[in-house]
């Protein structure tokens, strides 16, 4: 007996069903590994439930091996939700955002990489985002990568062993039309439990700006981010791979006749992780 198309779809609606409390059943099974993770750092005297090491060797994970139908927007998206809420529920934090620079991508960027279950809070400039997580028990904050127009040398604010770090760039793994492309860092209090970073990021304090520093940091395999006047002369910010450590820099830019310069860190992230090929929602590595 041939089946006829109602019975093939009941079968396939059948499947979908099956696959979907399966899902589900997987999700509440996570949530209980969770409630013991959290009983284990408890005994062992807490710990960063946000850990963007982890997230972003699972994220990049996630997009080697994707393929089909579905849209890797869509992928993405249910797995940040899903590893964000699960990190709220281990230890309850908000995400701080500077939206000086227009609330909708910012909010764009916050919504997709943490989900609506974190509380959202707006700020008006980097400084005031940076203040509210040093005020805070564990706090996250979100800046533009490139910083806010009128926010001069705001990563000063991240000098010193005590104060807040940029501890992640986001999005994870970079690509065309990324539903949440804005580049933004993540800053937090610091935490020993963070594993090392590749890439680190340096403020450079220099006595008066010099056209030979560009070169010099370049020479040290280094990007300049953003540059600002202080008191006392000029900052800048600049990302480099974490082996040429703050020494690497500053011998690079005495050889260049930049002396007294002052390099200190201020965090630092994953390297970064970029796509450049989209074509029915699976996109390429960039070779």
């Amino acid at each position: 007996m041939f089946k006829t198309p109602t019975d093939t779809l009941s079968e396939l609606r059948c499947e979908i069903d099956r696959i979907d409390l399966a899902m589900h059943k997987l999700l509440m099974q996570r949530g209980e590994i969770i409630d013991r993770l959290i009983e284990v750092k408890r005994a062992q005297g807490g710990g960063c439930a946000f850990r963007p090491d982890r997230e972003a060797q699972m994220m990049r994970a996630l997009v080697e091996r994707h393929q089909g139908l579905l849209p890797l927007d869509a992928v993405e998206g249910i797995w940040r939700i899903i590893v964000s809420t699960f990190t709220y529920v281990q230890a309850h934090y908000s995400v701080h955002a500077d939206d000086s620079g227009g609330d909708a991508q910012m909010r764009d960027s916050a919504r997709f990489h943490f989900g609506f279950t974190v509380p959202y809070v707006p700020h008006h400039g980097a400084v005031a985002v940076i203040e509210a997580v040093e005020r805070s028990g564990g706090d996250l904050g979100v800046l533009r990568s490139a910083g806010g127009s009128g926010d001069g040398a705001w990563w000063l604010r991240l000098v010193g062993d005590a104060a807040p770090k940029i501890i992640a760039r986001l999005p994870f793994v970079e690509r065309p039309d990324h539903p949440a492309g804005l580049p933004v860092f993540v800053v937090a209090k610091p935490a020993a439990e963070l594993g090392p970073q590749d890439i680190a990021l340096h403020s450079v304090s220099l006595a008066q700006w010099s056209h030979a520093a560009p070169a010099a940091i370049a020479a040290a395999q280094g990007e300049i981010l953003a540059s600002a006047p202080k008191s006392g002369g000029y900052a800048l910010l600049v990302a480099a791979p974490a082996a040429i450590g703050e020494g690497g820099l500053v011998r690079e830019l005495a050889n260049a006749g930049v002396v007294g310069a002052r390099v200190e860190s201020v965090g630092g992230h994953a390297a970064r992780f970029e796509m450049n090929e989209a074509r029915a929602g699976v996109f390429a590595p960039k070779s």
